[in-house]
């Protein structure tokens, strides 16, 4: 009967650490998918001034305000975004990995539909998920103090799709590393 008990204890323990531990991870993950999300959706409304907040400290040090928004509006004459699709969500401490596909239509030079895969990275700072995305050093830095994410998730390039006839074709861009 004693041994019965402390398996009973043990087992009611367990559970409640995995109760306690798995709130926590989803509410991570949805934090995350909520950024990602809300961050598309800025982009999406051309909303670049509060777009630059969602950067990291060090991202916004080393670029301006001004800077992040005129490059951004250049950009909007080039596509218009319609939709993305977040994929999967990994977190792990203070950063964070999410696969994403990004919809929207060239419409210069040629006018054309297209998709973007790309992993966006998030680092929580001051309690507040950041993207760390289309900042490659800052990315890099992060990855590079945690080895162990690194490894486990590495930089994956995005890859570009563009619609012909009725079929996703892989477009490289010249000069680009992939084949």
């Amino acid at each position: 009967m004693m041994m019965f008990s402390r398996l009973l204890s043990f087992s009611m323990l367990g559970a409640l650490v995995l109760l306690n531990v798995a709130p926590e991870a989803s509410a991570n993950e949805g934090e995350v998918r909520d950024t990602v999300q809300r961050v598309f959706q800025q982009l999406k409304a051309r909303d670049y001034a509060g777009l630059y907040d969602t950067l990291p400290t060090a991202s916004q040090a080393r670029l301006s305000r001004q800077r992040f928004t005129t490059a951004l509006r250049r950009a909007q004459d080039i596509y218009v975004l319609d939709r993305m699709d977040v994929g999967q969500v990994r977190v792990s401490g203070n950063m964070a990995v999410v696969d994403t596909v990004l919809y929207g239509r060239l419409v210069s030079p040629l006018e054309t539909e297209g998709k973007i895969e790309v992993q966006q990275y998030l680092v929580r700072e001051g309690g507040r998920w950041r993207v760390a995305t289309g900042d490659r050093a800052t990315t890099q830095r992060f990855l590079t103090s945690n080895p162990a994410f690194g490894r486990k998730f590495p930089i994956r390039e995005p890859r570009i799709y563009v619609k012909q006839n009725g079929n996703w074709v892989e477009f490289n861009m010249p000069g680009s590393r992939r084949r």
